[in-house]
């Protein structure tokens, strides 16, 4: 249970701007070699809600997962 909120999106904030809390987009801000900044941009206004930082050792454990392979296409 202890890696259980490891990854942890926002899909809605509080906005100033808007007076409530409203569904938001994340976009990447900055990448640099131990982090990626992450901006958080209100659906309504498209003003900066918020920022997440994803450290480097959550980013090698989310690219080393493996994914669907594809076949070779020698195999017949």
């Amino acid at each position: 249970m202890s890696g259980q909120f490891e990854s942890l999106r926002a899909s809605s904030l509080y906005c100033r701007r808007c007076g409530q809390a409203m569904p938001v987009r994340e976009r990447l801000l900055l990448v640099l070699p131990d982090k990626e900044i992450y901006d958080y941009l209100c659906t309504g206004c498209a003003d900066s809600v918020g920022q997440r930082e994803v450290t480097a050792g959550e980013l090698l454990h989310r690219r080393v997962a493996p994914g669907p392979r594809n076949p070779s296409p020698h195999l017949r």
